[in-house]
């Protein structure tokens, strides 16, 4: 496989990994309004056949410089952010408790978004 290239479908909310023209993962976010803008990652999926090559830790990596770039903080959802935060935590900082009980209800809200 060649490089693989991460793009950000804002549109769809899908910060995808693409690989030799395919979609071999892709973390599904939501972008949070209130009580502040933040990111929110929902779900990371990686194909099977691309298991095990970084691409999840990469879309992760990739998902916090978005934020950076644009001064918003993530509130993950997604479990394997919310361990790759945990194991990075000098690039995913601390989440603010508000934003993530936000982006819990609004979840609650969106049944069948994700």
């Amino acid at each position: 496989m060649s490089e693989i290239e991460i793009r950000d479908d804002r549109a769809a909310g899908r910060l995808e990994a693409v690989g030799d023209g395919e979609v071999v993962g892709r973390i599904e976010y939501f972008v949070l309004e209130s009580p502040a803008r933040a990111l929110v990652p929902v779900h990371t999926i990686v194909e099977p056949a691309h298991e095990g090559k970084g691409i999840a830790g990469s879309l992760a990596r990739e998902l916090y410089a978005v934020a950076e770039r644009e001064g918003v903080p993530v509130a993950p959802l997604c479990p394997y952010v919310v361990k790759w935060a945990e194991r990075h935590p000098d690039v995913a900082g601390q989440v603010d408790p508000r934003l993530l009980a936000a982006a819990k209800d609004w979840l609650r809200a969106h049944p069948g978004k994700f």
